[in-house]
């Protein structure tokens, strides 16, 4: 059942991103609600699933959106992968979720630089830092400061909770 909710998050996320969330642009950049799932998610479970859980909903949004398949999925597994080895980080705290939102949302942006010019697309790294990968990183945290603490209601008591045979 969680399986199913999060596939149905995951849609909902990449829907809500193409749609809605390309008019609430602050300074040319939008949240990355992908992103917010897959932290929450390796921050609350651990590294392993954050990893798988990156890599899922990476890989989805390629196929619906990307130019290049494989890039969202490599960087959003690394975001989770980081975030997962913060599990043991006091997680009851939503400053310290948006922490852990903001310096992820800094490493999958690196990685996604990184993987970019891997692809032969040179940018300025100056430019991308502060023009994109440093405004997305304080957008994602704040908006995080939102979604955390239902998020992790949720798989506490809520509907995203895992289920014990």
């Amino acid at each position: 059942m969680r399986v199913i909710l999060m596939l149905c998050l995951i849609a909902v996320a990449i829907l809500l991103e193409q749609t809605v969330l390309n008019f609430l642009r602050v300074a040319g950049v939008k949240p990355d609600l992908l992103l917010l799932l897959v932290v929450f998610n390796g921050f609350l479970k651990g590294p392993r699933e954050g990893a798988f859980w990156g890599f899922i909903a990476g890989i989805l949004e390629d196929l619906a959106f990307g130019y290049y398949i494989g890039l969202h999925a490599l960087s959003k597994l690394a975001a989770g992968y980081v975030a997962g080895l913060g599990e043991y980080v006091y997680k009851e705290n939503s400053i310290v979720a948006a922490a852990m939102v903001w310096g992820t949302s800094l490493v999958s942006g690196c990685v996604m630089y990184v993987l970019l010019l891997t692809l032969g697309i040179a940018l300025a790294p100056g430019e991308v830092f502060l023009r994109v990968v440093l405004p997305a990183a304080v957008y994602n945290g704040l908006v995080s400061l939102l979604f955390y603490q239902p998020y992790r209601n949720s798989t506490i008591r809520g509907i995203l909770r895992e289920e014990r045979f």
